[in-house]
C-alpha cells in the first residue's frame, strides 16, 4: 500500500478502510455484531463510587480493553458527597455527547467530509424534588436535555447538519436515552 493509499483512507483520524471493511464483515456474519459492554462498581464511601470497565464480549469470543479504565462517581458536597467525580447523571450527558461525537466523526469520513471543528455542549434539566422522594408528579431523571453543536468542515452548512443528524439516528446513546432499555436487577447476598 503506497503512502497515498494509507492517507486516502485516513479521514477525520478514522480508517476509512477498516470501517468499511467492518461493515463489510458484519453484513457477511451478523452474529459477529453481538456485543455485550460490561462495568464493574464498587462502592467507595457515602456517595463515591468507582467503576471499572475492562472487558467485553465481541466478536463471538471473551476480549479486553488494551487497558483498564477507571471512573469515580460521586455527589457535590451541596448534595451530601465529597465531590471525588461527576455525579451519575453527568456521565450520561458525557456518554451522550461521546457517542454522537464519535458517530458524527464516522460518517463524515465515510461521506469524504473533512472536519476541521466539532464542539458540542450537553445541558440536562433535573428537578431533585423527584430523586428526593418530595414530589412524586416530579420524574427522579432529566425533564429534557440540549445538544448544542459547533460543527466545521469542508461542507455546505446544511450537509454538515445531515451528518448530525444522521449521527443522531444511529447513536447507540441516543436511543437508550431517549427509548429506554429494560434494566433487571440482580441482587446476591450473603
Amino acid at each position: 500500500m503506497t503512502t497515498t493509499q494509507v492517507n486516502d483512507s485516513m479521514r477525520n483520524g478514522v480508517d476509512t478502510a477498516t470501517l468499511f471493511a467492518t461493515l463489510d464483515a458484519v453484513k457477511q456474519a451478523p452474529e459477529a455484531a453481538k456485543f455485550q459492554f460490561r462495568a464493574h462498581n464498587e462502592w467507595q464511601s457515602g456517595t463515591h463510587n468507582r467503576s471499572t470497565i475492562a472487558d467485553f464480549f465481541g466478536v463471538g469470543e471473551e476480549r479486553s480493553h488494551e487497558r483498564t479504565f477507571v471512573f469515580d462517581a460521586d455527589h457535590p458536597a451541596v448534595l451530601v458527597g465529597r465531590d471525588n467525580g461527576p455525579t451519575p447523571v453527568e456521565f450520561v450527558l458525557h456518554a451522550l455527547a461521546a457517542c454522537l461525537t464519535a458517530g458524527l466523526a464516522n460518517i463524515a469520513a465515510a461521506r469524504k467530509v473533512k472536519l476541521t471543528e466539532v464542539r458540542s455542549t450537553v445541558t440536562g434539566d433535573i428537578d431533585l424534588n423527584g430523586i428526593l422522594g418530595l414530589d412524586d408528579g416530579v420524574r427522579n431523571g432529566y425533564q429534557g436535555i440540549t445538544v448544542r453543536f459547533t460543527i466545521r468542515g469542508d461542507a455546505p452548512a446544511d450537509k454538515l447538519r445531515e451528518l448530525v443528524e444522521q449521527s443522531r439516528a444511529r447513536s447507540a446513546v441516543y436511543d437508550v436515552v431517549t427509548n429506554g432499555v429494560p434494566v433487571t436487577i440482580q441482587v446476591d447476598t450473603p
